[in-house]
């Protein structure tokens, strides 16, 4: 294998062998608490045997006639209607969430017009490792410079606000200059942000951020694009996070949890730009993979699953509980700076102090490996460790991680 994988991964150093719900068993028989589901991805936990049958029966069926129309999926996209906005009723169907942001970005390109030929994006945030969502957050690889023709706005990051303000008495001036540079710019067509930030660390708006960005967006005519692919499907609480924050997107990008891990995307959005004669000419929404019936069959489990049992409710009992407990592990160890939660997706960053923030990438490692050696599976990159369990974690397993995390924080801290 080329070097080059996950940071989690170079550290834990595991053969994984199976997993069942909430646990994972390595290739030694020593069981995991998977805190990480998967990479943020298992909604209802590993090979839940639901999600297993629906694809054993396809499997055994079909799996691939590239985009043509299948069995099965007409109950898909009733599915869809009745989980997203009713505004968000035309949808086309891929295999990664970067393949459908590309799809988003070329939505939005065949449709603006004249003189929007701008893009709005956040700082800090993550779309993808394809050509267009590199370019969106201005990510250079090696020597190679491509930019792109994006302008990047504030994100809300309190504990480390770029303009050295405190959060109620800045007023959300992050938001306000994301609405003068972006919003209220004539040659910009779309704001592509993640409603929460992910991959930088769970960043979590606080009120009157999102309300005068949208605001202002829709005032000027920029398009929002709301990339969910981590945090739709329920991991916030509702379905989409844009929901909870009063956002109404004109476009959606939902990948990791809508098929409980399988590889399956989807692009959602208005039919006015989806069915536009610009956006819509033949090929545009095709691809090898795209609309196959496997992915089908898992995501239609999947979602059927936490529509029937209710689970974003649940998503909030639970995350409401593991803030509880989290608040208290971080009033005892400075090192732990903040600890930021949105449902059951939660970002604890470690420092090397309460003063002066100083980010602790060396304590977070320590914490994650030690987490790992105790039975507690994470995600882990740079100085902070994300938690994303199951939807179908038990009150047990959640008070077990903690738990374990707990002592793994214990020991890494006191050397």
């Amino acid at each position: 294998m080329a070097p080059g994988a996950s940071e989690e991964t170079a550290l834990g150093q595991r053969v994984f062998a199976h997993g069942r719900g909430a646990v994972l068993t390595d290739l030694d028989g020593a069981d995991y608490l998977d805190f990480a589901a998967g990479t943020l991805t298992q909604s209802l936990g590993h090979c839940h045997p639901e999600v297993v049958d629906a694809l054993t029966a396809q499997a055994a069926r079909l799996w691939n006639v590239h985009d043509s129309a299948t069995e099965g999926r007409d109950v898909l996209l009733d599915l869809l209607t009745r989980l997203l906005p009713e505004h968000l009723d035309t949808y086309a169907f891929f295999s990664t969430g970067a393949e459908a942001v590309e799809a988003a970005l070329r939505v939005v390109q065949a449709t603006a017009p004249p003189g929007r030929n701008r893009l709005g994006a956040l700082r800090h945030g993550f779309h993808g490792k394809t050509m267009g969502a590199r370019m969106l957050v201005h990510w250079d690889i090696g020597n190679q410079a491509f930019a792109g023709n994006s302008v990047l706005g504030y994100s809300p990051y309190c504990y480390r606000c770029p303009l050295d303000l405190e959060y109620p008495s800045c007023e959300v001036r992050c938001a306000s200059l994301v609405r003068k540079h972006i919003a209220e710019k004539p040659n910009v067509s779309a704001l592509v942000f993640e409603p929460v930030l992910g991959a930088a660390g769970v960043i979590v708006p606080p009120p009157g951020y999102w309300e005068q960005i949208a605001e202002a967006c829709r005032a000027n005519g920029v398009l929002l694009v709301a990339d969910e692919v981590l945090t739709g499907g329920g991991r916030t609480g509702s379905f989409l996070a844009s929901e909870a924050l009063g956002i109404e997107p004109d476009l959606v990008v939902l990948s990791k949890g809508m098929a409980n891990g399988f590889p399956f995307a989807v692009l959602a959005g208005r039919a006015e730009l989806l069915r536009s004669p610009e956006a819509a000419r033949a090929g545009s929404y095709a691809s090898t993979y795209a609309s196959n019936p496997l992915g089908i069959a898992a995501a239609r489990a999947t979602l059927g699953i936490i529509e029937r049992d209710r689970l974003t409710e649940r998503v909030r009992e639970l995350g409401a509980l593991l803030d509880e407990r989290l608040s208290a592990l971080r009033a005892r160890h400075e090192q732990l700076g903040d600890v930021r939660a949105a449902g059951l997706l939660f970002g604890l960053e470690f420092v090397t102090d309460e003063d002066s923030r100083t980010p602790a990438p060396d304590i977070a490692r320590n914490v994650y490996t030690t987490a790992l050696d105790l039975g507690l599976r994470t995600s882990v990159g740079g100085h902070i460790i994300r938690l994303a369990p199951p939807f179908t974690l038990t009150e047990a397993q959640l008070d077990e991680g903690v738990g374990m995390l707990a002592e793994a924080i214990e020991r890494v801290t006191a050397t």
